[in-house]
């Protein structure tokens, strides 16, 4: 983590001798070196942990809740009604900036958890996790289709969502980060609160009831804490993915199979990755950049191959 905060803080299209940016960081330097680090180089690297944090922890929660190995926070359509919400500010209400997109994403992703939800659950209930998985990727197939069309029928509106439709931090300053932390802080303390009871829901929901678990509210929790996180990280960097996939499984295989581990390992790894990745799209096609998203998902369609050739990955 430490050496990752160091890379994304030294490393850019626009280098910086190390001297410099350390005077730069405390203040003094050139004003040049001062611009990059304050404006650039730090909010940057804040808003990759914030994002890389809340993608690991909801990856690790939904993938505990559903049981299911292969699951992201994408699956549930997260990712979709925020891209959706997005869109249709940017088409029809005019908004264009970073800003205004965490309000809508947040809102998008909030709105289609409890329609998701909604259809999910019986009449009277908790949702069953495999109803609550086909549902989220059927809404999230058809709001992609509706993302799609407002897209290709408004070219403004495309043109001003590409970036953020790819999955990147650049221009993301402290503005559009700091408004989102305290959504993510509320998914982050009901993640903790529910993460001693997943260990008895991933023996059966009747054996987490012989336990004493309520099962009920712990879906609920799990449920609004993943929306939460997974809305405020797309709010401020856009879908990206993999993230939620692959840093759960490596979480598991370094710390073993208790869900708080898994957890807390996932808050310290996630970070690293989203880091690296955006260190990494600084620097290959210079002197542009790759967005951070497209990087994950080279590193992350190879894992996704393995753990489906991998039989004991589906032993959660």
């Amino acid at each position: 983590m430490a050496l990752a905060l160091m890379l994304s803080v030294l490393i850019g299209s626009n280098p910086v001798p190390p001297g410099q940016l350390w005077q730069a960081i405390a203040g003094g330097g050139s004003d040049e070196a001062r611009y990059i680090v304050w404006s650039q180089r730090l909010p940057r690297t804040f808003a990759a942990v914030v994002v890389g944090i809340a993608l690991a922890v909801s990856g690790a929660l939904v993938q505990a809740y559903t049981r299911n190995p292969l699951a992201d926070p994408g699956i549930l359509g997260v990712n979709a009604g925020a891209a959706l919400f997005v869109a249709i500010g940017v088409a029809f209400l005019g908004i264009t900036t970073s800003t205004g997109y965490v309000w809508l994403a947040c809102a998008g992703a909030l709105v289609v958890t409890v329609v998701v939800y909604a259809l999910a659950a019986p009449a009277r209930g908790a949702a069953d996790p495999l109803r609550l998985t086909l549902s989220g990727v059927a809404i999230g197939a058809v709001l992609s289709g509706l993302t799609t069309g407002i897209s290709l029928t408004n070219p403004d509106a495309f043109d001003r969502m590409r970036g953020w439709n790819a999955g990147s931090l650049l221009e993301r300053g402290f503005d559009v980060s700091l408004p989102v932390l305290p959504i993510i802080g509320i998914g982050l303390v009901l993640a903790a609160a529910v993460a001693p009871s997943l260990n008895s829901v991933a023996l059966g929901a009747d054996v987490a009831r012989s336990q004493g678990v309520n099962v009920a509210r712990t879906n609920a929790l799990v449920v609004l804490s993943m929306t939460l996180l997974a809305g405020g990280a797309t709010a401020i960097a856009g879908p990206i993915g993999f993230v939620g996939l692959m840093i759960p499984h490596i979480a598991r295989w370094l710390l073993g199979v208790d869900q708080r581990r898994i957890l807390a390992g996932s808050l310290v790894l996630g970070p690293v990755l989203v880091l690296l990745a955006d260190v990494v799209g600084r620097v290959a096609i210079v002197p542009s950049e790759m967005p951070a998203g497209i990087v994950t998902a080279f590193v992350g369609a190879p894992v996704l191959i393995a753990l489906v050739r991998r039989r004991k990955a589906t032993a959660l």
